[in-house]
C-alpha cells in the first residue's frame, strides 16, 4: 500500500504517530528534503527521519507556516 507524501514545510508543527519519550508530542519541521530533521519542542532534542517513515508516522498538522513567500 503506497504512503501519501505529506506537504510540510520548515516552521510546521506536526504530531506523530508516537510521542517522544521525554511526554512531549509536538515536533518542529527544521529541514525538509529526502530526510526530514524534526525538532521536540519539549525537550529541543533533533531526530532526522527518512521521508517515507515520516509520511508513515504522520498524524496531523498543530500549526502552520504560510507557505507563501
Amino acid at each position: 500500500m503506497a504512503v501519501p507524501i505529506t506537504p510540510v514545510h520548515v516552521g510546521d508543527i506536526v504530531r506523530l504517530k508516537k510521542g517522544h519519550p521525554c511526554g512531549a508530542n509536538e515536533w518542529e519541521v527544521g529541514r525538509v528534503g529526502m530526510d526530514i530533521v524534526l525538532e521536540c519542542r519539549g525537550c529541543g532534542r533533533k531526530v532526522r527521519l527518512v521521508r517515507y517513515e515520516f509520511d508513515r508516522r504522520f498524524r496531523g498538522f498543530i500549526g502552520r507556516v504560510d507557505s507563501e513567500k
